[in-house]
C-alpha cells in the first residue's frame, strides 16, 4: 500500500489521490462533509465560501452523474461554475492535453475539476496550471472524491469504519473507484476484501493490504459492507468474463447471495448500475442499500474538497 503524505499546509493545491492525502485530513474532510450537508438539507442551498471563485468542470469522459455533483457543489458553494463539453471542444480536432491546459490557465479559473480516460493525465494537466486541481478519475488509476463519499456513507450508517468487513466485488481491475477505495479504507482501519475472478483481479492485489477472494459466498461471509463494482465492459480488450450471464451466475449479487454477510450490511454501487450483470433489483432497491445515500453524500463531499482546497474551511462551522 501507498504510503499517506504528511498533512499539508492550507490551502491545499490539488487533489489528485487518496495517497496524497494524511489521516488527518481524510477525518477532517469528513467532518466537514457532514456539516455540508446541512446546506443541501436547508431551504437555502446556498453559501458564499467560494463566492467570486470560478470552477471549471473539464470532462474528457461522460459522467453525467459525478459532473452534476461536482457542478451543483461548486453552485452550493456560491463560485461561478462553467462546464466544458470536450466533445464539441478542439481536443477533438487534435489539440493535445497542454494545448488545452495553456488555454484554460488563460481563463484564470481557480478551480479545475477533471475527468480523463488516461491514468495520470489530471496529474500532468495540474503541472501545467495555476489553479487548484481535482481528480474526478483518470483512467484505472484513482477517483478519490468517490472513496471519500463512500467512507462517510459508511461512517454515517455504522457509526465507524475501522474494524468494519468491506468486501469490494466485481471488476476490481479497471476500477479506479477500488483502487481509491482500498487506499481510504485501509488508512481508516477496515479490513478489505476483494472478490471476483483472477481475470478481473490486478496481479499483486495483496501487496495494498486486501485479501483476496474468488469465490463470491467465501468473500461475503459476515462482511459489514458489500461494495459492488460496475463491470466496465468499455475498457476490456479481450474477453474478461465468459459471458454476462455467467458473471452475474458467478459473482451477480442477489438475495440469497447477500444473506452470507451479516444481516445488517451494507450493500453499495459507485454507479451507474448494470442490474442484472453486478447487481439484482431487489437488492439495489431493497432495505440495506444505502446506493442513493451515496449520492446525496457525493455532493456534500465535493463541497468540503473544493472549500478545504481554498482554504475556506473555517466558513462551514
Amino acid at each position: 500500500m501507498t504510503a499517506l503524505t504528511p498533512p499539508s499546509a492550507a490551502p491545499r493545491r490539488h487533489l489528485l489521490g487518496i495517497a496524497g492525502l494524511s489521516l488527518p485530513d481524510i477525518h477532517m474532510l469528513m467532518d466537514l462533509a457532514e456539516r455540508e450537508i446541512a446546506v443541501s438539507l436547508g431551504r437555502d442551498k446556498k453559501k458564499a465560501a467560494l463566492k467570486g471563485r470560478t470552477q471549471i468542470n473539464l470532462f474528457f469522459e461522460a459522467s453525467t452523474r459525478t459532473q452534476a455533483s461536482f457542478e451543483l457543489a461548486g453552485k452550493r458553494l456560491g463560485a461561478d461554475v462553467m462546464n466544458m463539453s470536450v466533445a464539441n471542444s478542439s481536443v477533438k480536432k487534435g489539440e493535445t492535453l497542454i494545448d488545452t491546459a495553456m488555454t484554460l490557465n488563460a481563463m484564470r479559473p481557480d478551480i479545475l475539476v477533471v475527468r480523463h480516460h488516461a491514468a495520470g493525465a489530471v496529474a500532468l494537466l495540474s503541472q501545467k496550471v495555476g489553479c487548484s486541481v481535482v481528480n474526478a478519475g483518470d483512467g484505472a488509476h484513482e477517483h478519490p472524491t468517490q472513496a471519500l463519499l463512500d467512507a462517510l456513507t459508511i461512517r454515517r450508517r455504522k457509526g465507524r469504519v475501522a474494524r468494519l468487513s468491506v468486501a469490494i466485488c466485481g471488476d476490481v481491475l479497471h476500477s479506479r473507484v477500488a483502487r481509491s477505495n482500498i487506499l481510504l479504507l485501509n488508512a481508516l482501519g477496515a479490513d478489505v476484501r476483494v472478490v471476483g475472478p483472477s481475470t478481473l483481479l490486478p496481479n499483486g492485489i495483496e501487496q495494498m493490504g486486501v485479501r483476496v477472494f474468488h469465490d463470491m459466498d467465501r468473500g461475503l461471509e459476515d462482511a459489514d459492507v458489500v461494495m459492488m463494482l460496475r463491470l466496465q465492459r468499455e475498457r476490456m480488450e479481450g474477453s474478461f468474463v465468459p459471458s454476462v450471464r455467467e458473471y452475474f451466475r458467478l459473482f451477480g449479487l442477489d438475495g440469497q447471495r447477500l444473506s452470507r454477510a451479516k444481516p445488517d450490511a451494507l450493500v453499495m454501487h459507485p454507479g451507474p448500475m448494470n442490474r442484472g450483470v453486478e447487481i439484482a433489483s431487489e437488492v439495489a432497491d431493497g432495505p440495506q442499500s444505502v446506493i442513493e445515500e451515496q449520492v446525496e453524500m457525493g455532493v456534500a463531499v465535493r463541497m468540503a474538497v473544493m472549500e478545504w482546497m481554498m482554504g475556506n474551511e473555517e466558513t462551514a462551522s
